[in-house]
């Protein structure tokens, strides 16, 4: 075998391996984009019934707390914008810390009013709000954990040049603030009576 020969395997080899480098990579970048948009996925499930909640919580309030009208309609400005569709991690993100912001106003409407806090319709969809705020707060620890993993990739040479030259780019993260749905408890303190006795509940 001469050394033109020789030659010609080589370079035939490298091309080989190049191809099928290029072809794994593709595949590895394919399969990533796919956990991230299923990631997604499952966080969306939860925004949409989050977004369910929300209504009902705010008919509830409104039932009792009739003066608060300007805080009951910031909830569902909020929710409507955060409801609305074709937005992409990034701005869904913004539109829940909205959100988020607007309903702990609300719960603050609540914990000002006794016969609120304490109808069980009330307690009932802020146990399913609550429930459902910790489900989407595993799902973006979830979602970003997949996207860090295709950002890392797509920007690690020589990966990134396939990456560039097939389409591939970084995705959304989705930081979102942690809401906070909880009321505080009832506080129970010792405080002597008239007879020497202690013991009274004040509401927190």
């Amino acid at each position: 075998m001469d050394a033109w020969t020789i030659t010609l395997v080589v370079l035939g080899l490298l091309v080989l391996g190049a191809v099928a480098w290029v072809a794994t990579t593709y595949h590895r970048f394919a399969r990533m984009r796919v956990l991230v948009e299923e990631a997604w996925r499952q966080v969306d499930v939860e925004l949409e019934r989050r977004h369910d909640v929300v209504p009902l919580l705010v008919r509830t309030v409104g039932a009792v707390t009739g003066p608060e009208r300007e805080v009951l309609a910031d909830v569902d400005r909020a929710r409507a914008e955060a409801a609305a569709p074709g937005v992409g991690p990034a701005r869904q993100a913004e539109q829940e810390n909205a959100l988020t912001a607007a309903l702990g106003r609300l719960f603050a409407v609540a914990e000002a009013h006794p016969e609120v806090r304490t109808r069980e319709d009330f307690l009932a969809l802020q146990s399913e709000l609550t429930n459902t705020e910790d489900r989407i707060a595993a799902g973006r620890r979830f979602y970003n954990a997949n996207v860090r993993q295709l950002n890392t990739r797509v920007t690690a040479f020589p990966a990134a040049l396939v990456a560039r030259v097939l389409g591939f780019g970084p995705a959304e993260y989705f930081q979102a603030s942690d809401p906070v749905v909880r009321l505080a408890p009832a506080v129970t303190y010792a405080a002597p009576d008239e007879d020497g006795g202690a013991g009274r509940t004040a509401p927190a």
